[in-house]
């Protein structure tokens, strides 16, 4: 994983200058060199438009957002695809050459970094330092705590140092453990598994509830700005109660040993369903909002403007995430930002982001429109088919 960076007053930026696609998705062949401030992509659905930015945020987490596997990647009747992104930084001038390939004979998936190929594929995440905003972040509040659990991870993996090697390994031990709660293994056996699910969940539950709370603010202050003073929070919900979260940052000795007791405490039950009961597989991303009886899950009782302005502070608590950790700006992506919302939301939605967002930006919409980042000096660019007119 790359290193933790101190923010600086000013941080730089890195901008997409050119992009190379080879049998991506319903581009055959695609060759653009992008203005440094970034573009807007004009065209209808189904032109290719979310496609071009799933190439670019490939090559920061090398899947698809959305959450396709590779195989569905590679064009229709071809048997690879190709990327290369070459950034550059804004203030130094400094470059970056990113590749991904995949073919599918053999599923095989080859990444590079100027040139080199990492050890591992985690050493090469977070290079971009892109944020996507899309029409499917909905799901993220709407859809099954899978889906949150997911947000924090890749926000967490390519942000936190350490916690993508806690959680793979997690996920390795609780796949064994799994395996012999099926098979009936003996107390022995399984308690043997019980450690390394300890230390490595508790590193997890602890990275993913410390930034939820260091985070809690900002989303709260965000939401309200974009729904005009409602109010919203998020809270994390461990299956495994942490000790005096509200006052304190959780710290893993704390978390460890309430996981331990509750993996005591749930063992019969777990024998009886053959699954892990606790842990942070388990775990939920609670967003909330205010009533006139009290707090109320915006999932199941929040309108569809609540859902998605919710959606859209997530991702820009993450794009501060990125400037905190990274020092400098992400690169913003901007897939059909204001469909299906109020002309109110979605101008507070864009004073948000100009005053927030500094760093290059690709915009995609299917028509002309005046919600337009930078004052509308971006230049437009036609899509259509596959092939990008500039």
């Amino acid at each position: 994983m790359h290193e933790s960076v101190v923010m600086t007053t000013t941080p730089t930026a890195l901008a997409c200058r050119e992009l190379r696609l080879r049998g991506f998705r319903n581009f055959v062949e695609l060759d653009l060199t992008f203005p440094a401030p970034g573009v807007a992509i004009i065209g209808d659905n189904g032109s290719g438009k979310t496609n071009l930015l799933e190439a670019v945020y490939y090559l920061e987490i090398f899947r698809s957002f959305r959450g396709a596997p590779d195989e569905q990647l590679v064009r229709w009747g071809g048997d690879a695809f190709f990327i290369r992104g070459r950034f550059q930084d804004r203030s130094t001038g400094g470059g970056r050459e990113i590749t991904a390939a995949f073919e599918r004979r053999g599923r095989r998936k080859r990444v590079a970094v100027n040139g080199a190929e990492p050890e591992r594929l985690g050493d090469a995440l977070g290079g971009v330092g892109a944020v996507i905003f899309s029409p499917s972040d909905v799901s993220i509040v709407t859809g099954a705590p899978s889906e949150r659990r997911r947000f924090l991870d890749i926000v967490l993996s390519l942000n936190s140092p350490g916690y993508l090697a806690a959680l793979q390994r997690y996920r390795q031990i609780l796949r064994q453990r799994n395996a012999m709660l099926r098979d009936g293994a003996s107390g022995v056996l399984l308690e043997a598994w019980d450690e390394g699910l300890i230390e490595s969940g508790s590193r997890v539950i602890v990275a993913r509830a410390a930034w939820v709370r260091d985070r809690a603010e900002a989303f709260t202050r965000r939401y309200e700005r974009i729904a005009g003073g409602a109010p919203a929070w998020i809270r994390y919900d461990a299956s495994v109660p942490i000790p005096d979260l509200e006052h304190a940052a959780p710290t893993v000795e704390a978390v460890t040993a309430a996981f331990r007791a509750e993996l005591g405490r749930v063992v019969r039950r777990e024998r009886e369903r053959g699954l892990t009961l606790v842990g942070p597989h388990r775990d939920d991303l609670a967003i909330l909002f205010g009533t006139s009886g009290g707090e109320a899950d915006l999932r199941d009782f929040g309108s569809g403007g609540q859902k998605r302005t919710a959606a859209i502070a997530l991702r820009m608590i993450e794009a501060e995430t990125v400037r905190e950790a990274r020092g400098r700006d992400p690169i913003v992506l901007l897939d059909d930002l204001f469909a299906e919302l109020d002309p109110g939301r979605a101008g507070r939605i864009l004073e948000l982001i100009e005053a927030e967002e500094r760093g290059q930006v690709i915009l995609t919409a299917p028509k002309e429109s005046d919600l337009e980042p930078r004052g509308g000096v971006l230049e437009r660019w036609r899509i259509a088919n596959g092939k990008v007119y500039t």
